[in-house]
């Protein structure tokens, strides 16, 4: 059976630019994957081979049975299908051929697509032609619903709002019975109060409140000083609870936002922004449950940072997947509120890493450690329940501080403690080598946990360490890295 994912395909005017090893790898969903599709990456497992220049990728790959697998790519979604019976998405094969074009040693050769291959193709362009169809009828009103239909979605979303109420309500008891008690007997409760709390929420179809309601019950096991940040992390539950009971009175964007931290869905709806977006970062945030995948983008003419989240559930690898390094010329849909979450819309020609486009590896324009924390706390302004704020600090230098790192300004002002969980990781490390002692600009994110490092420039030889960078785009004068998290695991391209 055939196994099809990805985004959006689209018709290329000109041959798309073979993507790097590290470009590849990025796409990796786990550390297992990525080590079984370098074992795959060599010709004698490979047979049927080809590409062409609208961005398809197809090969035959031995595996167990009699049967070769079928794999294909269209590397301008990114898509794949593949007939193993992976649930994982890339899967090894897919990785493997990736790899195997990326060395360009001629093992995989241009022409046109086998007929097994052009089957998938053809018709996922043709599915990707009838959602574009359907998305200009529905912009230009054309398929408009009717008033019976936005009135039965009112009542629906009526009916969810007071069940949210209710659960909000009780989980406000539920808070002032915990401090009546007295904050110090948390720890005596256990964790099945929490997660019978959590499950009410559950009910009360309010998942935000539900997941900030388990990471309340796991405070008291996490060491030394958990008094205090359990009553930090209750009174952020208290302002949201109190903000949805009273967001009629709020603003626009911070009701938006106040709605979006509770778990009531949104959707994008503001005017779609074009523009060359270099894919920053991206990695994966399991939580048991469900698979949370952030991908980072800075829009090279609006000068915009946006967030895309895509989801897998349990077993399965999120949706999206785009290459690290690469840019891409697309429309994004932003979400309401102050956030900076949108959607990827349709988009106007392939992944790019090739001279005629912008740089891929020209960092943001960045800023001081004053002017990032700067950031941070204006952010919170608009959000405070926000975890991390992302940022591009120019002219840091890494520096081992009492128990950690640093980013230090490289005039010595000020600097950036790094996170615990960047502590861990083999980046921290690639930073320190980039780095030799002197400035780098790097983009992470900021939160009160410190700062969490994903991509890092040696800008020395590109205009002083000004964060504009210059380059074109083969390395040379302006090295880049960025730290895929994935699972527990790290990758650094």
């Amino acid at each position: 059976m055939l196994l099809s994912h990805g985004g959006e395909p689209l018709p290329a005017t000109e041959s798309v630019a073979r993507w790097t090893v590290e470009q590849v790898l990025s796409l990796a969903p786990d550390d297992a994957s990525r080590k079984a599709g370098n074992k795959l990456a060599a010709a004698g497992h490979w047979s049927g081979t080809g590409f062409d220049g609208s961005g398809a990728v197809w090969g035959l790959c031995k595996g167990s049975g009699s049967k070769p697998y079928q794999t294909v790519v269209d590397t301008t979604g990114p898509a794949y299908t593949c007939s193993c019976p992976s649930r994982k998405f890339p899967c090894k094969h897919a990785l493997g051929l990736l790899l195997l074009r990326a060395s360009g040693d001629g093992s995989v050769p241009q022409g046109e697509p086998a007929d097994w291959a052009a089957q998938w193709l053809t018709a996922r362009r043709g599915r990707a032609e009838a959602k574009q169809a359907k998305q200009e009828a529905a912009a230009s009103g054309e398929a408009a619903p009717g008033p019976a239909d936005n009135a039965a979605a009112r009542k629906r979303a009526e009916r969810r709002a007071e069940r949210v109420t209710a659960g909000a309500l009780e989980l406000e008891q539920r808070l002032t019975d915990l401090l009546r008690g007295g904050l110090a007997t948390a720890d005596r409760t256990g964790y099945a109060l929490w997660e019978d709390t959590a499950a009410r929420m559950v009910d009360a179809q309010a998942p935000g409140l539900a997941g900030r309601v388990r990471e309340l019950g796991a405070i008291p096991g996490s060491g030394p000083g958990w008094p205090v940040r359990l009553l930090e992390e209750c009174g952020l539950l208290h302002l949201l609870d109190t903000a949805w009971l009273g967001r009629e009175r709020l603003p626009d964007p911070l009701a938006a936002t106040v709605r979006t931290r509770v778990g009531l869905p949104m959707s994008a709806e503001g005017p779609p922004v074009r523009d060359h977006w270099l894919v920053l970062a991206q990695y994966d945030t399991p939580d048991g449950r469900l698979t949370t995948r952030r991908i980072w983008l800075y829009g090279r003419e609006s000068g915009r940072t946006a967030l895309l989240l895509s989801f897998g559930a349990m077993g399965r690898a999120p949706e999206l997947a785009l290459p690290v390094g690469v840019t891409i010329d697309a429309e994004l849909t932003p979400y309401p509120g102050g956030g900076l979450r949108a959607d990827l819309g349709r988009q106007f020609a392939p992944p790019a890493a090739a001279p005629g486009t912008p740089v891929p590896d020209t960092p943001p324009p960045g800023g001081s450690t004053a002017a990032a924390l700067a950031a941070y706390g204006e952010a919170l302004r608009g959000d405070p329940w926000l975890d991390a704020w992302p940022v591009t600090v120019r002219d840091v230098i890494p520096v081992p501080s009492e128990g950690g790192w640093q980013l230090a300004d490289a005039e010595g002002a000020s600097a950036l403690p790094l996170c615990s969980a960047a502590l861990s990781r083999p980046g921290l490390w690639k930073l320190v080598a980039l780095s030799g002692g002197g400035p780098v600009t790097v983009f992470g994110e900021l939160g009160h946990r410190g700062f969490d490092p994903f991509a890092a420039w040696d800008t020395g030889g590109t205009g002083g360490g000004d964060g504009s960078g210059s380059g074109d785009g083969s390395g040379a004068g302006s090295r880049s890295w960025s730290a895929e998290v994935t699972g527990g695991a790290v990758r650094l391209i």
